[in-house]
């Protein structure tokens, strides 16, 4: 997929390099050319100087066959207009800006345009809102790698029976259950329901035995 980049600052030029590695085609839009000097130096994708809110920058960047656009530059009107055109006028339905102001940004968010904020959680959460579709084992991991937060769908195996069977000390522990869209941390006797979504926190090698956990169903 082409995935079109505005800004490329701490945040931008990190996720545009997380979206090369990952296999997509990208190109960067950023007014500064100096800013592409934190671009990793194998990064191969497109470098466009210009505004995220010009049309022929974006044509540019070529917008026209992106599957999606991220506006994370310094400036909040900046990244709401960019994604406003990038969703209105061309169609573009992963869309997601970064924005400063948590007031602003609960507004924009309930006009449907998707908004995240700080560097490395806002790389992440741009990256499953530009790619719903891929898989992604985390939602937040802690800086030395080791401990992570999950969220999980329930298998049919674990509908009707205990959670608390999902857990292992020291390895992964179910904190809360998301049901019919609230949330709620989880007592000892929780049932899991059809639809459910599991928050556990993990230690990141423990990621594939909990998923296995999840698939082989509770002992009988």
């Amino acid at each position: 997929m082409h995935v079109v980049v505005v800004g490329c600052g701490r945040v931008g030029s990190e996720l545009a390099t997380s979206l090369e590695m990952a296999g997509h085609t990208v190109a960067v839009v950023d007014k500064n050319v100096t800013a592409f000097r934190r671009l990793s130096p194998d990064f191969s994708g497109q470098k466009v100087v210009g505004f995220g809110f010009d049309r022929d920058h974006l044509l540019e960047a070529g917008i026209e066959r992106a599957g999606a656009v991220a506006a994370v530059t310094s400036g909040d009107n900046s990244n709401i207009l960019a994604a406003r055109i990038a969703r209105e006028n061309f169609g573009i339905d992963h869309v997601v800006a970064r924005i400063y102001d948590p007031r602003r940004a609960l507004i924009y968010q309930r006009l449907g345009i998707p908004t995240v904020a700080t560097v490395q959680w806002t790389t992440d959460q741009v990256l499953r809102r530009l790619l719903p579709a891929e898989e992604q084992t985390h939602e937040w991991m802690d800086p030395s790698g080791k401990v992570c937060l999950s969220v999980l769908e329930i298998p049919a195996s674990w509908c009707g029976k205990k959670l608390s069977g999902l857990n292992e000390p020291g390895r992964f522990w179910l904190t809360a259950v998301t049901r019919f869209g609230n949330a709620e941390i989880v007592g000892t006797n929780a049932v899991g329901q059809e639809g459910d979504l599991l928050h556990f926190v993990v230690e990141a090698d423990a990621l594939d035995e909990l998923r296995k956990r999840l698939e082989h169903g509770p002992e009988h």
